[in-house]
């Protein structure tokens, strides 16, 4: 392993700041890069491992002009994954190169340029993530999402995002929300469905999302009570 893939101190810095400003997306990027480890690696051998893995690093496609076009998602038909995208972003006020602005990659000059793809497309294709799973930006959903992206990923840095907003969400929210629950089933529901990072997103736009999600084994959309970061205090200090 290359320990400049492993910065634990970099990483608690990060997370205490995430934690602060639970709305600063970089803080996220800088956690998941200083934990990093071999997750990458690990990744390239499962793509290598079926034609359609092997045919998305050969062609490396790029997701965010297709994210970014709003009014070719906009004539997409009505139902189809494109479009629920697009409401999904819209009613987050974010957008596909927002996660690119926010993202503190930084890509080696020593690094494979199969690794560098896959940094982007796991970035890339994280909003389609919530879309198909029905998680909303807030804290619970990203929190949720973050622990299935661990069980998909394996990344340290994912994870141990995951982890601590599970202990604080449940600390500073109403049992009656059962946020700690909700995280909790984002990795259940990762061990039951389809690999998500090794799918062609960029081709699936315009099918229909609810075939989509059969075909990946989403049997029903999540349901939980949504948490803002203004509605709690979200900061690690004592």
């Amino acid at each position: 392993m290359n320990m400049k893939s492993m910065r634990p101190i970099a990483a608690v810095r990060a997370i205490r700041e995430l934690f602060a400003n639970p709305d600063e997306t970089q803080y996220v990027f800088e956690i998941i890069e200083a934990l990093q480890g071999p997750s990458l690696v690990r990744l390239r051998a499962r793509f290598r491992k079926t034609e359609q893995g092997r045919q998305l690093l050969a062609e490396q496609p790029d997701l965010v002009p297709l994210l970014k076009d709003r009014e070719s998602l906009r004539a997409l038909p009505e139902g189809s994954l494109g479009r629920a995208y697009l409401a999904f972003v819209e009613s987050e006020g974010i957008t596909a190169d927002g996660l690119v602005s926010a993202s503190t990659i930084e890509h080696r000059g020593d690094e494979n340029a199969e690794l560098r793809w896959i940094k982007d497309w796991l970035r890339d294709t994280h909003d389609l993530w919530h879309t198909v799973l029905g998680y909303q930006g807030d804290l619970v959903g990203e929190a949720a999402l973050l622990a299935f992206s661990h069980h998909e990923t394996r990344n340290i840095g994912v994870g141990m995002i995951a982890t601590v907003a599970w202990f604080k969400l449940g600390r500073v929210t109403d049992p009656r929300v059962h946020a700690r629950r909700a995280i909790f089933d984002g990795r259940r529901r990762a061990k039951q469905t389809a690999w998500f990072v090794g799918l062609p997103w960029h081709q699936w736009l315009a099918r229909p999302v609810e075939d989509v999600r059969r075909e990946l084994g989403v049997d029903s959309l999540v349901d939980y009570q949504p948490v803002r970061s203004h509605e709690v205090d979200m900061s690690l200090v004592a």
